[in-house]
């Protein structure tokens, strides 16, 4: 997965400093992260993550007791750095309602859709049976922030009558499924696909959506 931190300088022998302690934890998830993605949960070991980062197993240990809490850790920070900000969901908004839809679609899959995001959903999908909060955490930081935003703005459409809709929560749910999810499991499946393709998959599915929501 792309370094979501720079590896810290090593200076001189002694007491850390409090940044030079964050930078080296920042450190271990990511290098630990690497090593769950590359291995898979029973492929990694901490001593290999260990021998990578420069620390000793002792270390690790003293901050994770076990590999399941160190593992938990890495793919929480994955999560929420992959996260969608307000501030980008909002940017999509237009005047157009089509559009609008289409910039909200085309803003997740391209987050879902990219080398890390698909190698982290990926590890998610497999280990959720074993971890299930994974799976909420990633719902939590990824969909829901899209689909509540999503919830008000359908529900407003709903009111000025451009649109038929009698759960507008259930219908952005559904938009996201429809627009989101189907192709980033195209990706996930090992089968690429380019941006020309990701923005004719969400055009059309906006199209079949709103085709589907606009009053008769």
């Amino acid at each position: 997965m792309d370094r979501m931190a720079s590896s810290p300088a090593r200076g001189r022998p002694g007491r850390p400093t409090k940044a030079q302690t964050v930078a080296r934890h920042a450190e271990l998830l990511t290098v630990a992260l690497d090593h769950f993605l590359d291995k898979g949960y029973d492929g990694a070991t901490i001593e290999a993550i260990a021998a990578e980062v420069q620390m000793t197993k002792r270390t690790i240990y003293a901050r994770y007791p076990d590999k399941a809490s160190l593992f938990l850790a890495a793919v929480f920070r994955a999560i929420e750095y992959s996260a969608t900000p307000l501030n980008l969901i909002e940017a999509a908004v237009t005047d157009d309602l089509e559009e609008t839809l289409y910039g909200l679609g085309l803003l997740r899959a391209s987050q879902a859709m990219t080398p890390s995001g698909v190698r982290l959903q990926r590890i998610i999908n497999t280990e959720s049976y074993r971890f299930p909060e994974i799976f909420y955490w990633s719902y939590e930081y990824g969909a829901l922030p899209v689909i509540r935003f999503l919830t008000e703005l359908l529900a407003e459409k709903v009111e000025a009558g451009q649109l038929m809709l009698d759960d507008p929560e259930l219908a952005a749910s559904m938009f996201i499924t429809l627009v989101v999810s189907a192709p980033a499991r195209t990706a996930q499946a090992g089968s690429a696909l380019d941006r020309e393709e990701v923005e004719r998959r969400v055009r059309a599915g906006v199209r079949l959506f709103l085709n589907g929501a606009r009053p008769r």
